[in-house]
């Protein structure tokens, strides 16, 4: 292993790191700060469905911190317990935020259509990525021109996947905080600082993922550009 990769590993694996970090500090932190509305983040999201006029969407509680997320497929928003029951001004971000997904399928928004029609083969990238530096390391197939090909190639699928991310998630966390404040779900500046402040964390979990997809992509790739073909 190079030391310019062994470098490249580290400042990607750091800057995740960092954002995982910062995304779960400002959860914790506002997470203790209740909205004035004492709405849970569950009724907060039915409401903001129902206003939506989205009535096949089901809402379901886990208990996986932070794994909150909307199920295009089978339409279904999951909370966490913290979030489902929860009461806080992070509780009611992350549930709004996560209507927000599912007011962008229900109105067709583009980029969440390019990113659902985008998980099969970025999928299937993320194990060409996984698995082909191992069959490297065993055989020495990685030092090739072919393979540093199709690494080049996943890590680009990967890289522009997590580019169409970004308009999703951003547009999620402009309507959540739109939609908390019109629905009085949130009524006070500090609460509403609070909300931008943990869907602004939470967004820089997926802008560090564009970060590290687009360096292991011109890793792969420059070597390509510049006739050369090892580590």
């Amino acid at each position: 292993m190079s030391t310019l990769f062994l470098l490249l590993f580290v400042t990607t694996a750091v800057i995740s790191l960092l954002a995982a970090w910062r995304v779960r500090s400002v959860y914790a932190r506002y997470s203790r700060l209740p909205a004035s509305s004492g709405v849970t983040g569950a009724e907060a999201a039915a409401l903001i469905l129902e206003q939506a006029g989205i009535h096949d969407v089901e809402i379901v509680k886990h208990n996986e911190l932070l794994g909150d997320h909307y199920d295009p497929l089978h339409k279904r928003l999951v909370l966490s317990s913290h979030n489902y029951d929860g009461t806080s001004t992070a509780a009611l971000g992350v549930a709004a935020h996560e209507c927000g997904h599912a007011i962008q399928h229900q109105i067709a928004y583009g980029p969440l259509k390019w990113r659902m029609a985008a998980v099969g083969v970025t999928s299937f990238a993320s194990q060409v990525v996984f698995w082909l530096p191992l069959l490297g390391m065993a055989t020495g197939l990685l030092s090739g021109y072919v393979s540093l090909m199709l690494l080049a190639m996943a890590w680009g699928v990967i890289m522009l996947f997590n580019l169409v991310t970004l308009p999703v998630e951003f547009d999620a966390s402009r309507r959540a905080r739109i939609t908390l404040s019109g629905m009085n779900f949130i009524g006070t500046p500090q609460e509403a600082v609070a909300v931008r402040k943990v869907l602004d964390a939470a967004a820089w979990t997926y802008v560090a993922a564009l970060i590290t997809s687009l360096l292991y992509f011109l890793w792969h790739l420059l070597p390509l550009l510049t006739g050369r073909d090892d580590d």
